[in-house]
């Protein structure tokens, strides 16, 4: 049973790993899966509509899914009977084509007490509200979100904040209704087919009327009001699901909808796709499957007559990658691989060792193939912006963590690699609430050389950093509350934050360099005291004082992990902190919304640089050490 368990263990996971790459199953006789794969442009890059509706769900909500209680009654163990479930692509599809019906869904997450009072909500309980709860507030929503507005983002107080998040995602909401077709259309396709046959002599009305020559004012009239009504869906509606016509002359010539509409006045013409989707839309609003799922493969033949290969695979692949999840599901695996090795210490050690190992290295092919899936999407290096450097240092750091627990097999680096990586990917998470975690770069980071070589190598001083910090919280931790830190484990512990110190160092000292280097190519100067750089710089310079210090031996092995955990504090700053600032040519990176976690990680570091000073009496594994006092001879 000890010898098959790992396996048995790891076989469970790697078929539910496997399992989930299965196709979603159909919910209805919709082909919702083929409309989720179809080809889309927004921010800067092509990406399938699943992606679109993910990525705005996840703003708006902070889910990838649409779930809601709609019998409380119900067993909780039958979720079918207890909650009503959607796919991102089909509360899109039913925001664009049933907006009636979307309003009423409890999409909008609100959680600040003061700006629920201010919207007539109850201040505990549900934070789902729908647009419909929302509406008659409109006119308060958008009075303070000016208000705040006109306050600099770095002294915003946390209402201000949560006012103008609300009013970005009733603006974003609203535009995602105008994504097929204008909000309130009730046959779009009829509409589309009238405004083609007033073309012809609505132009030819417009050309006698500015010669001077008598003309049709009706048609003229007519052509007039359909432009109007299409230039401003061209300006509400959000991503450009029309592609170039001649997509061998100008590949990136994608439009929305009421933009294509616009260019029909000058090419006479109205494009194939937008009578797709606009026979697309009005049959799933009428509940007529046989008829959307005629239009969607008749779109799907035209892009391929098209040869937008290229965009087509795109839309297949990122389709798979969100629905395989991979990041997610690693997270559960360093989860239970977490706990197998805690129990490790307890009991049952070498198969609880083992089957802990086993799935961290599963977790660990899983997060690899995620970077490497988001390589392939993007065209990049693995680290482009917060959120990827989140992932890729995770990643690093369960990567040392492998190499120490296949050396030393005392669960303590599958402990610490397992908690790095689900805390690396928890803050993920939270930073994919921003919206497309694969957007465009930005122009001063458009380089795959530089991305290849200097962030990489810095993000990889990072990781070190971490996991130096983290196995000095091991060491703490254990040597203070349980009797299994003895001398070996000790000097093992010892080794290993010398060991990834080192490695750190030069990591943060080389990525350091070779930012210098970008930034004279860049910017046109080497060093320029950014916040950024001074925060790498720092990094540097701590780890040379712990190397200094421990050749010196200005500290011992105590003293060691007390540094090591203070270098959590120094990275999270170079990372994170100065992301805060809002100053500095590094500011693209800015966001606010973790200073309260990073003050409470700051803290907790704090803390346990409190414990590792406490003096060794109070230390578990030392007093099981001592030797037991003589009894005092009897007379």
């Amino acid at each position: 049973m000890k010898k098959i368990f790992p396996w048995v263990l790891v076989g469970v996971f790697a078929l539910w790993v496997v399992s989930a790459l299965r196709p979603p199953r159909a919910t209805s006789a919709f082909d919702v899966t083929g409309f989720g794969r179809l080809p889309v442009l927004l921010n800067g890059r092509v990406q399938p509509l699943d992606s679109v509706a993910r990525n705005s769900l996840l703003q708006i909500r902070t889910r990838q899914a649409y779930a809601e209680v709609t019998n409380p009654d119900a067993p909780w163990w039958r979720p079918g009977a207890r909650y009503t479930r959607m796919s991102a692509t089909e509360w899109l599809l039913e925001l664009a084509s049933r907006p009636d019906q979307a309003d009423r869904r409890k999409v909008f997450r609100i959680d600040h007490p003061d700006l629920r009072t201010l919207l007539g909500l109850p201040p505990e309980g549900v934070f789902y509200h729908s647009l419909d709860e929302l509406r008659p507030h409109f006119a308060e929503i958008d009075k303070q979100s000016r208000q705040a507005s006109s306050v600099e983002p770095a002294h915003r107080n946390t209402f201000q904040k949560g006012v103008l998040k609300l009013f970005q995602n009733i603006v974003l909401y609203q535009r995602l209704k105008n994504t097929f077709q204008p909000e309130g259309a009730t046959n779009f396709l009829a509409e589309v087919n009238a405004y083609q046959a007033a073309l012809e002599p609505g132009l030819a009305a417009v050309a006698k009327h500015e010669a001077g020559e008598t003309h049709d004012t009706q048609a003229l009239a007519e052509l007039v009001r359909f432009a109007q009504r299409f230039e401003a869906l061209s300006q509400a509606a959000h991503p450009l699901v029309v592609p170039p016509i001649h997509p061998e002359t100008h590949r990136d010539g994608w439009a929305n909808v009421g933009a294509s509409l616009m260019e029909s006045l000058v090419t006479r013409q109205i494009h194939p796709a937008v009578l797709a989707y606009a026979e697309m839309a009005g049959a799933y609003a009428a509940g007529k499957p046989e008829s959307f799922n005629r239009a969607l493969a008749r779109h799907q033949q035209w892009l391929a007559a098209k040869k937008l290969d290229t965009e087509i695979a795109k839309g297949r692949w990122e389709y798979l990658y969100n629905q395989w999840r991979p990041f997610y599901l690693s997270t559960a695996i360093y989860v239970v691989a977490f706990l197998l090795g805690c129990a490790s210490w307890l009991c049952w050690p070498q198969p609880l060792n083992r089957a802990g190992f086993f799935l961290l290295v599963l977790g660990l092919v899983l997060h690899s193939v995620g970077i490497l899936f988001r390589m392939a999407l993007e065209g990049r290096p693995p680290v482009t912006n917060l959120y990827s450097s989140a992932v890729f240092v995770g990643w690093g750091a369960v990567v040392l963590g492998v190499i120490l627990e296949r050396i030393y097999r005392d669960s303590v680096g599958l402990v610490m690699a397992s908690t790095i990586g689900f805390i690396t990917q928890i803050i993920a998470h939270n930073l994919a609430l921003g919206g497309d975690t694969m957007e465009m770069m930005r122009a001063v980071l458009d380089s795959n050389f530089w991305l290849t070589t200097h962030v990489i190598t810095i993000t990889l001083g990072y990781s070190a950093n971490f996991v130096a910090g983290f196995l000095a919280i091991v060491y703490v931790v254990r040597g203070l509350f349980t009797r299994d830190l003895g001398a070996p484990a000790r000097a093992a512990l010892n080794r290993m934050v010398y060991g990834i110190i080192c490695f750190a160092t030069l990591f943060s000292f080389v990525g350091t360099v070779l930012g210098g280097i970008w930034a004279d190519q860049s910017w046109g100067r080497f060093w320029g005291w950014d916040p950024k750089e001074n925060g790498a710089l720092i990094i540097v310079l701590w780890n040379a004082l712990i190397l200094h210090a421990r050749w010196g031996k200005l500290v011992g092995e105590r003293g060691l992990m007390n540094l090591a955990i203070f270098g959590n504090i120094v990275t999270s700053f170079s990372w994170f902190g100065v992301n805060m600032l809002g100053v500095g040519l590094h500011s693209y990176g800015f966001m606010d919304a973790a200073f309260f976690w990073l003050m409470l990680f700051v803290a907790s570091q704090l803390f346990l640089i409190g414990l590792g000073c406490l003096p060794f009496k109070y230390w578990a594994s030392l007093r099981a050490e001592a030797p037991a006092r003589p009894a005092p001879a009897t007379a």
